[in-house]
């Protein structure tokens, strides 16, 4: 139960390294154009990615699935430029939605990446374990709780942006997107393969 209680803490800390923040970049080009209203919605989508996350960790504890770390280090970023590029198109394109099927499977992608980008750091801890369903657990159950006090933020500083300071959805979705854009122009530099 120990080892447990700490992949959780260290699956919570995954996501909350100030050092490594990728992670709290995607999630708020994920969460940004939701509301209250909506949360569900997000849970949904943040714990497809917990999902996806984890299955790549797993491909790689179980040495299924290999991939190239320089390659998966651009991609992360990568993955959260699209997020927000696709957060400015939908402020644009008003009225048209692509539903939460397709943001479902962009968010498992994502998630697939994200998990890739961990895998070494993560199978060099589990080497030692015998048992690695639990380690795996916990450690999804540790980012799964993360995402979700992330998500919880960044819906009440939507909240207090628009509904108390009255700045309206579609600027504040468009803003904080391209701040995140912008935020990650550089990681996109120093991590660009070639």
């Amino acid at each position: 139960m120990q080892d447990f209680w700490f992949y959780i803490k260290l699956g919570f800390n995954h996501v909350l390294d100030l050092g490594a923040y990728d992670h709290i970049l995607f999630l708020a080009a994920l969460a940004v154009p939701f509301s209250f209203k909506k949360w569900k919605q997000v849970v949904i989508l943040a714990t497809i990615f917990t999902i996806a996350h984890c299955i790549s960790l797993a491909l790689s504890v179980y040495e299924t699935a290999t991939v190239d770390v320089g390659l998966i280090e651009f991609l992360i970023p990568v993955t959260i430029a699209l997020t927000a590029l696709f957060n400015i198109f939908r402020v644009f394109k008003e009225g048209k939605s692509t539903g939460i099927y397709f943001q479902g499977l962009a968010t498992a992608f994502f998630g697939l990446i994200h998990g890739f980008g961990f895998s070494n750091y993560f199978k060099m801890l589990m080497a030692e374990e015998e048992e690695k369903i639990g380690p795996l657990l916990g450690f999804a159950t540790g980012i799964e709780f993360s995402q979700v006090a992330i998500i919880l933020l960044i819906l009440l500083l939507a909240f207090v942006i628009q509904d108390m300071v009255k700045v309206k959805k579609r600027i504040f979705i468009g803003v904080t997107s391209i701040l995140i854009l912008i935020i990650t122009i550089p990681m996109l530099k120093d991590t660009f393969p070639y």
